[in-house]
């Protein structure tokens, strides 16, 4: 029995087409159809270029910058057929994200009568540049962590840097491979081997290697991908995955929220992928950083009335690679007006601000978490009341630490913290 032919374009429906380096040659019966029966092309000017003259549809490239642009771009077209090329896989770091967004965006503010509404996209994907790279390297896909810098800062490289680990990274550029080897050499991984994999899949795929320390090959082709066999140089201190850095990773003028209790104070606040911490009296930013590094999907506000404090944090999320922190300069409670809110709130400083603790207990949801530490006992006496009023834990914590005594050993102990932490319960 032979195949069934491809179904025709739906007018109705908005087409995503992954494309490689290949070109034409590369695709598939549906997505040629797809293609060649459009009203409209939408891609970027390098992949409408692979498109033969068959293709007949109206030509657009995207504009920059590229989502502000993508909402009335469709509603220009809308009734026609409009097929979008991306390059590879659309869903993965690709336009299918963002075209996803903007139609449920669209789909929320008008949504008209029941059985209505944007039908939504019919994704064709190719092969990402991430599977052929791993074919080529034989690099397991699963076992392999991608790490994007198209549109983003070089420094969310930095969370991923670990001895023996392996890593792809997507290039913005021709520039990426040097600017990375740079990055690599600044923060101790100068042995780390390179290889960056150029037009993969096309007939101009090239392979270039060398070591971070001593990089210098030329500009790469502005298509490629690098993978990354990441070493660690001698005495370049390891960061573990989990919460508890040194105190030395961090930049700070003493307002650090110490090592092991500032382990004890996110494993309270309990970081899950997609939330939003409220970090308030960031000091040099310590818990916002290390809820942001537990996953790269947590988000986080530092919110730190000290101006130099506050740009502080910036360097010491940046360094640590997580550049998305957002950091708010200004007093707390004032300076929460207008924030998202949070699944999570940490006060390290300012308890005794006329109605903090109760400005932030108000702007939690139920389920959300509240952890305050403090060292004074004017605070922890408003702590001791809130647990009076709403449970949860009230602990101390005293951490000591061995030191010389003449000739022997004894222990010094740091100032005990005394930390609330609680969830809101349901209303009602």
């Amino acid at each position: 029995m032979s195949p069934a032919a491809p179904a025709p374009a739906d007018p109705d429906r908005l087409t995503v087409v992954g494309i490689g380096a290949d070109g034409w040659a590369g695709l598939p019966a549906a997505s040629r159809q797809a293609l060649c029966d459009a009203d409209v092309l939408i891609g970027g000017a390098r992949q409408l270029a692979l498109l033969p003259d068959g293709c007949a549809g109206e030509r657009v490239p995207w504009p920059s910058p590229l989502r502000p642009a993508v909402a009335s771009l469709l509603a220009t077209h809308a009734g026609r057929r409009v097929c979008v090329l991306a390059s590879g896989d659309p869903m993965f770091y690709g336009i299918g994200r963002t075209l996803t967004e903007v139609l449920a965006e669209s789909a929320a503010e008008s949504p008209g009568p029941a059985g209505s509404g944007h039908p939504g996209l019919r994704v064709l994907p190719h092969p990402s540049s991430v599977s052929y790279a791993c074919a080529r390297l034989g690099w397991p896909v699963e076992d392999t962590e991608v790490v994007t810098l198209v549109g983003r800062p070089a420094e969310n490289l930095l969370r991923a840097l670990y001895d023996g680990h392996r890593l792809l990274v997507l290039s913005a550029g021709a520039g990426t491979p040097a600017e990375v080897a740079a990055l690599l050499r600044a923060h101790g991984f100068g042995p780390t081997r390179m290889r960056v994999l150029e037009q993969l899949g096309g007939e101009r795929e090239r392979l270039t290697e060398g070591v971070a320390a001593d990089w210098d090959a030329p500009p790469a082709d502005p298509l490629n991908v690098l993978a990354l066999d990441l070493a660690r140089a001698p005495g370049t201190p390891p960061l573990s995955t989990v919460p508890g850095l040194p105190d030395t990773a961090y930049e700070h003028d003493g307002q650090l929220t110490k090592r092991h209790v500032r382990a004890a104070t996110l494993a309270a606040l309990a970081p899950a992928p997609g939330e939003l911490l409220w970090d308030i009296g960031g000091g040099s930013g310590s818990i916002a950083v290390e809820w942001l590094r537990a996953h790269r999907g947590c988000r986080a506000v530092s919110v730190e009335r000290d101006a130099v404090r506050a740009e502080r944090i910036g360097r010491n999320a940046r360094s640590l690679g997580v550049p998305a922190l957002r950091v708010v300069h200004g007093p707390a409670p004032a300076a929460l007006a207008g924030l998202p809110t949070p699944d999570a709130v940490f006060i390290g400083g300012g308890l005794t601000a006329p109605g903090l603790l109760d400005a932030c207990w108000e702007a939690l949801p139920p389920g959300g978490r509240l952890v305050a530490n403090t060292v004074t006992l004017e605070s922890e006496a408003l702590l001791a009341d809130r647990y009076r009023q709403h449970g949860g834990e009230l602990v101390r914590l005293a951490v000591s630490h061995a030191v010389p005594v003449g000739g022997f050993t004894g222990w010094r102990q740091a100032m005990p913290v005394t930390q609330w932490s609680a969830v809101k319960p349901p209303a009602g």
